[in-house]
């Protein structure tokens, strides 16, 4: 079989108390053929020293330095400049099983299934984890049947978030998919949706692949307070936009009209 290039983001802002960790655990992947893109936004603790430093003992890193701009800005800079086939996005301050990128890989190429959605675990502490996912099946899903299964989820992190996926670059760039700028958060659920409507088919593994580290501070960190109460009205009002036309697209919206409508009063959750 062959062994495309892989190229995994890494957006990173004053992450040097985790990043170390994070990048051991994709360094150690058990698929070889990688390029790891070490995206620091700005950072003002000691994040891009260690990115240099690691960048000098293996030749698959590439360290992009930046202005502080954001973590869908870091994303689109790397995603313009990724070598690889696939996509793979890491949290800086989270970590990847071992063998994450090469069983997601070998399903995509397997099954031609365009994106790839694994379990992962959240850790709450130093010791803590429990298991989160929700497709069970082997079977290949088309655009329609993934749609459907999102529905008894449609807020969870497990469809919403952009780590535990694997993502094909040439729909990606064929269809200038990008993280939205202007949102202040839901930005990797806005870009999955995008993603999902220029996908005929889908695969998982019911394998937990990705560590997710609760209380998150870096760069994709996100609060909910009452200062925040308009923006995150308007941002749920312009995403079940999104939500409404993808799902009349496909014929579904009837069907799923109470489901979509519900999302407005939902918070993404990773308690699945």
């Amino acid at each position: 079989m062959d062994k495309p290039l892989v190229s995994i983001i890494i957006p990173i802002y004053n992450a040097a108390p985790h990043l170390a960790a994070c990048i051991e655990s994709v360094r150690k992947q058990t698929y070889d053929n990688i390029e790891i893109l070490l995206v620091n936004d700005g950072s003002d603790d000691v994040s891009l020293p260690i990115c240099q430093m690691y960048a000098k003992v293996d030749s698959r890193i590439r360290v992009i330095d930046k202005c502080n701009s954001g973590v869908s800005a870091t994303r689109n800079v790397a995603i313009d400049q990724a070598a690889g086939a696939f996509l793979q996005f890491v949290d800086a301050d989270d970590r990847l099983a071992m063998e994450a990128t090469q069983l997601l890989t070998e399903r995509a190429l397997r099954t031609g299934a365009e994106m790839v959605i694994c379990h992962y675990y959240r850790v709450s502490g130093r010791r803590r984890r429990s298991v989160h996912g929700f497709l069970e099946t082997d079977r290949v899903l088309s655009q329609r049947e993934f749609a459907t299964q999102l529905m008894e989820e449609p807020s969870s992190f497990y469809y919403g978030v952009m780590w535990n996926k694997l993502y094909r670059t040439d729909i990606i760039r064929e269809h200038r998919i990008r993280c939205s700028e202007e949102l202040g958060w839901s930005e990797d659920f806005l870009f999955n949706l995008a993603y999902i409507r220029y996908c005929q088919s889908f695969a998982s593994v019911q394998l937990p692949l990705y560590y997710y580290y609760k209380n998150k501070k870096g760069i994709t960190a996100t609060s909910f307070g009452i200062t925040k109460l308009p923006q995150t009205i308007e941002t749920k009002l312009n995403l079940f936009e999104f939500y409404k036309d993808l799902y009349t697209e496909m014929g579904l919206y009837e069907q799923y009209k109470l489901q979509i409508h519900k999302y407005l009063f939902d918070i993404a959750s990773d308690k699945d």
